[in-house]
């Protein structure tokens, strides 16, 4: 039996989670692809990217740095495949000027970003990390806390994620403000929730939950002047985007107690190994895992893997940011 001819050549950059619970390798291959793990390690810098982007297909990215020079080094690129769902670590821009295609995996991650979030939600009220730090010590404390029922949650961002935030939320005796620029009246209804202004907000909530992508608009959304509007029992929660939150203004909110707490899973430079944050005590630090459950690794393997085979057939992918920009520079370029 003759072995089947691999005709694209696909790199995979986040070669520690891809097909690790799924068939994504062996999905590529019998599309006629030839799959390449990244030799560097994950998430992959714009210097590394450039040694490896050439006679590229394909590619399936994380949180790597995929910049125009890097677009402009991929002479055969046609697909930039994410392997989840933001895509600000793209230059999407000049993706579409060079007819490259920028998929993702939009509700693939929900449900594990929204228990992550629900999980910072509680720790951070009980103290669990406090806690099993202290008991470790071999200590033996009193470690006080705070209960859920009448607190306010603020939901910044009712999108997908965000909803489902509010759903988890719906078992606790929690009153529930979303700010967000598109309000719908059936769904404030449905889920039990108030929309309100970002101001109010702010000065309303025990916790404030981050549920908003990363965009010119949204970034330093959360700064200096908007933290002096919370409680200073209040608690800020980030599983969106780094970049969206002023790291400077929270570590001095956090320092001087100007709030209670926090808890990250994204940041402006990832890995944040020099980030002042990761020295206090009131805060919970993860490493960008809130899509990180098998079940929503394995959405994303297989919907990035999709998305790759789709264009490289010329056909449509399962969702993008670009495809239709890119389709209409080719019905005007071909009239």
């Amino acid at each position: 039996m003759s072995s089947l001819k691999l005709v694209h050549k696909v790199l995979i950059t986040p070669t520690t989670s891809f097909g690790k619970y799924s068939d994504g390798y062996e999905r590529l291959r019998e599309a006629g692809c030839e799959p390449i793990k990244a030799s560097y390690q994950y998430p992959l810098k714009e210097k590394q990217l450039l040694k490896i982007i050439g006679g590229i297909d394909g590619i399936i990215i994380g949180i790597d740095e995929v910049t125009a020079k890097v677009i402009l080094k991929a002479d055969k690129l046609k697909v930039i495949s994410k392997h989840g769902v933001g895509v600000d670590n793209v230059d999407v821009e000049e993706a579409t000027n060079r007819r490259v295609v920028v998929a993702n995996a939009p509700g693939t991650n929900d449900d594990a970003v929204a228990d992550l979030t629900f999980g910072f939600i509680l720790s951070l009220a009980r103290k669990i990390p406090q806690a099993d730090r202290s008991i470790k010590e071999r200590k033996w404390e009193k470690i006080v806390g705070v209960g859920l029922e009448g607190k306010t949650l603020g939901i910044i961002g009712a999108g997908r994620i965000g909803k489902k935030v509010i759903k988890r939320a719906s078992g606790f005796d929690i009153k529930i403000l979303v700010y967000d620029i598109y309000q719908k009246a059936k769904l404030a209804k449905n889920l039990n929730f108030e929309y309100v202004s970002l101001q109010r907000l702010l000065q309303e909530s025990d916790f404030v939950s981050l549920h908003v992508p990363l965009t010119e608009k949204t970034k330093g959304m959360i700064g200096k002047e908007e933290i002096k509007l919370m409680k200073s029992s209040a608690y800020l929660i980030n599983t969106a985007r780094g970049g969206i939150v002023d790291e400077v203004a929270l570590f001095y909110a956090l320092k001087n107690k100007k709030i209670t707490g926090a808890a990250i899973d994204a940041y402006l430079q990832e890995p944040p190994t020099t980030n002042p944050l990761l020295e206090l005590d009131n805060i919970i630090t993860t490493p960008h895992m809130g899509a990180d459950t098998r079940e929503a690794i394995r959405n994303m393997d297989l919907v990035s893997v999709e998305n790759v085979v789709r264009i490289l057939k010329g056909e449509e992918p399962v969702a993008s940011v670009n495809f239709h920009l890119i389709k209409d520079k080719k019905r005007r370029f071909n009239k």
